[in-house]
């Protein structure tokens, strides 16, 4: 079996239900759409605080200030978003799209995005961004798990702690192929345990402790900070702006065995959407996005990683953020592998663990 991932590379969610019920009535490439001062927004969860301190509220309202068009925003998980997106082809609806691979990959390859190359996308790196243009990492983030402080002080080590009986029904990861952090799950454990059938053997131990399938990844925290889990799946960048309300939150990185911990990158890619029915807007936002003033604040803010390597921030966060990930290897996805074969991935992961 071909492994799904390969070397080793140091390199700098999602699903729920719609956060705004907002009105999506323009048709798609109307002059009267395009000639309206609003902006849509599909997005992976993540990026907005349950308090409105998140770094999208904070851009947003600089955006609409300076710019005066409104963003309309709607927020699922990944997948969600990209077959949202996909019914929508004929009347096209949302004009920014933002997704965690393999979903932006996905979304290029079904053909809903259009090319375009905003400001400051020169200073990301090129593993990035699409080779074709067609999205841009906008904040950098990888994966990881979370663990209760207070109940668990000692997070796991490795994957094999999470098959003692101390987790059942302690543990819980989100849905792969409807929220990108669950399928991290999979890519991970895929690299870690060397390729899809050692990964899924593993899987199907791991069902007796699993709670069930979850299609948010965001709501796991709240009920690890409650102690109502143990561990859950999540990613650094939601799970260390979620710390600032769920003190007992605790983010770890398990391990195959002895060996060192792992992680790799979960980048929030954005692309404008094809036929947007506000391309302009769309185009105009994502500038905003990649300016730097916007990624300086990706981790005062947002608890991210800039996505432009030009930026180097220095607040707590960062420094905070930089920390977590000492002594962790990060490896780099064979991401074409996973956007071209995921559903076979996905259907393995649903017959080993008779989800």
């Amino acid at each position: 079996m071909r492994t799904l991932l390969t070397h080793a590379k140091p390199v700098a969610a999602l699903t729920g239900a719609l956060v705004l019920a907002a009105s999506l009535t323009a048709c798609g490439g109307s002059s009267a759409a395009s000639d309206e001062k609003v902006v849509t927004v599909y997005s992976a969860d993540g990026l907005k605080g349950e308090a409105g301190d998140g770094w999208y509220d904070k851009v947003f309202a600089d955006f609409e200030k300076q710019t005066g068009i409104k963003v309309k925003y709607v927020e699922g998980g990944s997948g969600e978003m990209v077959q949202r997106a996909l019914r929508e082809k004929s009347n096209t609806q949302a004009d920014v799209l933002v997704t965690l691979p393999p979903f932006i990959q996905q979304a290029g390859s079904k053909g809903l995005l259009q090319a375009y190359a905003p400001q400051g996308s020169d200073r990301v790196d090129g593993a990035d961004k699409a080779p074709d243009g067609t999205w841009t990492s906008i904040v950098n983030n990888y994966f990881g798990f979370i663990h209760n402080k207070k109940e668990l002080p000692t997070a796991p080590k490795s994957w094999e702690e999470l098959l003692d009986a101390t987790y059942k029904d302690r543990l819980q990861y989100s849905t792969p192929g409807v929220a990108g952090d669950g399928t991290a799950v999979l890519i991970k454990a895929m690299h870690d345990f060397g390729g899809r059938e050692p990964a899924m053997e593993y899987l199907k131990k791991l069902q007796a402790n699993n709670v069930g399938p979850s299609s948010s990844t965001s709501k796991l925290a709240p009920k690890v900070d409650k102690g109502e889990l143990l561990v859950a799946n999540g990613d650094v960048q939601m799970n260390f702006a979620q710390s600032k309300s769920m003190p007992n939150l605790g983010i770890w990185f398990p391990a195959k065995g002895d060996g060192k911990p792992t992680t790799f990158a979960l980048p929030y890619a954005a692309g404008l959407v094809n036929k947007a029915p506000h391309a302009e807007n769309g185009k105009k936002l994502l500038d905003f996005l990649l300016s730097e003033g916007a990624q300086r604040e990706v981790s005062a803010v947002g608890g991210g990683f800039p996505a432009r390597k030009d930026v180097k921030p220095t607040d707590a966060n960062a420094l905070a953020l930089g920390k977590l990930l000492e002594g962790v290897e990060v490896f780099e996805p064979d991401w074409a592998d996973i956007n071209e074969n995921l559903t076979t991935y996905v259907d393995a992961w649903k017959s080993a663990t008779g989800s």
